[in-house]
């Protein structure tokens, strides 16, 4: 498995272990990792089917990752670690949790974690499209030159005004093959199997199992910059979160953020490092 690791700047910090979304790639947490500047290590594979790790062969599926995650926290050490995951990343974190709960030190979940069941009419394709729209169309295309790939995701209206060189090297890490067929690294069977599992009994239960209390920072707005966003204080409160008695999570809103500037934008990624400085345990001077 490809993993890419931002070291921290003195001996002994904590690590911090970061999940990717179901078409995303470790260099997703690039700019979270700027703004941790070094006062933790953080560490983020590209799961398998992903980028670096396409080749990794299955089974596929969040419980597979979820054991990926376990086994890769084991390997960075016999201290627990921090983990946290965005989107899909982070239901993989919250059944890794559930899980292996001994691998871990505490959980942040950043827009996503809190599922809701599947509607019932919907092929595999047409209900992973619903969530991820074009994300899971540019699977089946290819690409002349990577300056066609970087036009395809400006056009994305999550983006907007946010594109940065952090989002360019995110984007074209995705990218393998030859010009002029260009085509993304994820494994459709992997989207497929882990779209799929998003909705197994399981996986929407580990958020009311957690073996400690985690935190939610969840987007203003949703994955093409529409005013809905994944979740709203309506959604969390029929999920079971946020009340008395409610499972032991801590919703936060992050205004200004759609689904991929909370992690990309410079605004999000430093809400997400902040956080993760304090679930690290690490004295937070300069980032506010």
């Amino acid at each position: 498995m490809a993993v890419l690791r931002w070291p921290a700047a003195r001996p002994g910090a904590p690590v911090v272990l970061a999940l990717h979304g179901i078409t995303a790639n470790s260099l997703s947490w690039a700019r979270v990792a700027h703004h941790l500047a070094g006062r933790v290590t953080l560490v983020a594979p590209d799961l398998r089917g992903r980028a670096g790790s396409r080749t990794h062969p299955g089974p596929y599926g969040i419980a597979a990752h979820a054991e990926d995650a376990a086994a890769l926290a084991a390997a960075l050490g016999p201290e627990p670690v921090v983990l946290t995951g965005h989107s899909m990343g982070a239901f993989i974190a919250a059944l890794a949790t559930v899980r292996f709960p001994d691998r871990f030190a505490s959980l942040l979940l950043v827009d996503g974690g809190v599922g809701f069941p599947a509607p019932a009419h919907l092929e595999p394709d047409e209900l992973i499209t619903a969530v991820i729209g074009p994300a899971m169309r540019r699977l089946s295309m290819t690409f002349p030159d990577r300056d066609a790939y970087r036009a395809f995701w400006q056009e994305h209206p999550a983006f907007g005004s946010s594109w940065s060189p952090w989002v360019d090297a995110y984007i074209q890490r995705d990218l393998v093959g030859e010009e002029p067929a260009l085509r993304s690294s994820c494994v459709l069977d992997a989207v497929r199997a882990d779209g799929v599992g998003l909705f197994g009994t399981e996986v929407l239960d580990a958020i009311h199992q957690l073996p400690f209390p985690a935190r939610l920072l969840w987007a203003e707005r949703g994955l093409m910059d529409e005013p809905q966003g994944l979740y709203d204080e309506q959604r969390l409160a029929a999920a079971g979160l946020g009340g008395e008695g409610d499972a032991p999570v801590t919703p936060m809103r992050v205004a200004g953020t759609n689904h991929y500037t909370l992690l990309t934008g410079d605004d999000g990624a430093r809400v997400v490092a902040r956080h993760l400085l304090d679930a690290a345990g690490v004295p937070d001077a300069r980032i506010s």
